[in-house]
């Protein structure tokens, strides 16, 4: 049996794509990234104790709750699937619980049997895997029975409780535990909104082109606000891109310009050309990026 590599167990989570609020006609929102935003718990326990021969639990009994100054952090990957909590204790322990339902199945209340070490279990099985303070099973067996949970959007675990026992290499002696989680309900996603005006204005000075709208939110955030530009004149296909980041107040649009650069030597002229405009900020609450989009015929005019 191998000691597990020292070190902090971080949580493993894959993040959620997800439809953000659109805020404005034509804007499509979307949550992009590769993991989750673990959260921290608000009022949670997390408890186990082992037999005498158990390697993770070394026969003790550890116990861990939010109102004891204890940090508990959860999040559930894509699909809900997957739950995992982290604990740092006040003593400075610390445990990582993963709970897996069979791919392609939500986590639901009820019992799961024939569990294997969690990321490593079969397709068809059930994952289970505590570890944590140095110590981890190389193989594992085991079972978990969820009585409760709730999900709320982009892995927020509104309400967890199981118990599990966990076998290391096919031993008979076991690790049993318990988490309860009651977090409130969850914060709502960010919602962004893009607006490109239809008017713009090319320079004969330097052959840029500008462009300008607004952006709005319905939380304070940092927005890029970025695009792709694209004019066909006579024989001659023009392209630039643009980015600006503006800040963003609820209820006040933010008023944005940018201006592209021909990406070769023929300048951007009068007429109309194609702007793909995005707009990206990050959710404070749930720490993944949200994007929406907009594609216009602008209007250029000589300046």
């Amino acid at each position: 049996m191998n000691l597990s590599a020292p070190g902090r167990v971080l949580a493993r989570a894959t993040a959620t794509l997800a439809l953000a609020l659109a805020m404005a006609t034509g804007t499509t929102g979307l949550l992009t990234g590769t993991e989750a935003h673990a959260l921290p718990v608000t009022d949670g326990t997390f408890s186990f104790s082992g037999d005498e021969s158990d390697w993770i639990s070394g026969g003790r009994s550890y116990s861990y709750a939010t109102s004891s100054q204890d940090r508990l952090n959860v999040s559930a990957n894509t699909g809900n699937g997957v739950v995992t909590l982290s604990v740092d204790g006040a003593n400075g322990d610390w445990w990582t619980l993963d709970l897996a339902a069979p791919s392609g199945q939500a986590l639901t209340p009820g019992t799961y049997t024939g569990a294997t070490r969690y990321p490593f279990n079969e397709a068809t099985e059930p994952g289970l895997d505590l570890s944590g303070n140095g110590r981890g099973c190389n193989q594992l067996t085991g079972t978990f029975t969820v009585s409760a949970v709730e999900f709320g959007p982009q892995g927020y675990v509104k309400k967890l409780d199981a118990a599990f026992e966990q076998h290391c290499e096919g031993g008979t002696s076991a690790a049993r535990g318990e988490v309860h989680i009651d977090n409130p309900a969850p914060p709502a996603e960010l919602g962004l909104g893009l607006q490109v005006a239809l008017d713009g204005t090319a320079s004969s000075l330097n052959g840029k082109a500008t462009f300008h709208g607004t952006v709005s939110c319905d939380k304070p955030v940092r927005v890029t606000v970025s695009g792709d530009v694209t004019q066909v004149k006579k024989r001659d296909l023009i392209r630039g891109s643009f980015s600006t980041t503006v800040s963003c107040t609820p209820g006040t649009p933010a008023a944005w310009t940018g201006t592209a650069v021909p990406t070769g030597s023929v300048p951007f002229q009068k007429g109309s050309v194609e702007v793909e405009g995005h707009a990206t900020a990050t959710d404070p609450d749930y720490g993944g990026q949200v994007t929406v989009s907009e594609t216009v015929a602008v209007r250029l005019t000589r300046v």
